[in-house]
């Protein structure tokens, strides 16, 4: 029987899983969105009720866009994500702890494939293809928000290292004994350049001086909040900043210089993810 137009499944769900809050998209082929949704997932501390809650937002918005025939996949992209295992796996910043085989509960709940991936090696694919990496084989790419994320895309590919997770930077240590991570060790880079070591490096400096400073009139303060300060021109954020970028700096300038590949056209992007998103 010859296939017709309508029965070739030709489109995707696309789904972006970040702190408190989950985005869900129908694509086609061409990587074009044909409808968007998000929803708030801070109450949603049960693994089992959020693969209930997406599956049906993602039902509701298909049929109402097409048909839910329609559909032939599903591609994730959340944090400590495991493209290997397509499983969640220790998540710091996640309120699911432990191994969470995200993908085969919504494959087993919605009956169609399920792949899952890092958020960071997404987003350099997402650079490749769509982006400011469009048409080059050795890049870098630094995902910037709750967490501080990386990619190492080389010779074409995503580098994935021996177990999924290669280029994760943000938990390289960075001040030796330093802050408590939410991963549980000690001076990690996400602790002081994530988007709580900024607040952090903020409270510190705040308490570790009498210097007025529009922050201390923010009763939940945010990385958002410290930018929107130093626009103002508060001497005490600009230098929250300050030392922030330093320590991201020096960092990213040692990781950059160990990945160097002569002879090739390399670069550095960082993804879209600012701290006002997260």
């Amino acid at each position: 029987m010859a296939l017709t137009e309508s029965s070739v499944k030709s489109r995707v769900i696309g789904v972006d899983i970040s702190i408190g809050r989950t985005n869900y998209a129908i694509v086609d082929v061409r990587g074009n969105i044909i409808a968007r949704d998000e929803f708030d997932t801070t109450d949603i501390i049960n693994v089992g009720k959020y693969v209930e809650t997406l599956s049906e937002k993602v039902v509701m918005l298909a049929e109402a866009n097409g048909g839910y025939d329609t559909i032939r996949s599903m591609g994730i992209s959340s944090p400590s994500g495991n493209s290997i295992t397509g499983c969640i796996e220790n998540a710091p910043n996640l309120k699911w702890k432990g191994v969470v085989p995200l993908a085969a509960m919504l494959r087993d709940r919605l009956g169609i494939a399920v792949a899952l991936g890092n958020d960071a090696h997404l987003s350099a694919l997402g650079e490749h293809v769509f982006g400011s990496a469009h048409g080059m084989n050795n890049f870098i790419v630094i995902s910037l928000g709750h967490g501080l994320g990386s990619c190492i895309f080389s010779n074409g590919h995503v580098h994935l290292g021996a177990s999924g997770f290669a280029g994760e930077v943000g938990h390289s240590c960075a001040v030796p004994n330093g802050r408590i991570c939410a991963c549980g060790k000690k001076g990690c880079l996400e602790a002081y350049c994530g988007a709580n070591g900024v607040v952090q490096t903020a409270k510190e400096l705040m308490e570790a001086s009498q210097e007025a400073s529009l922050m201390r009139d923010i009763d939940k303060l945010t990385p958002k909040d410290v930018y929107d300060c130093c626009e103002k021109g508060d001497k005490m954020a600009i230098e929250v900043f300050r030392r922030t970028g330093k320590m991201l700096g020096f960092t990213l300038a040692g990781y950059a210089t160990g990945l160097l590949i002569p002879h090739t056209r390399s670069s550095t992007s960082v993804s879209s993810t600012t701290f006002a998103e997260r």
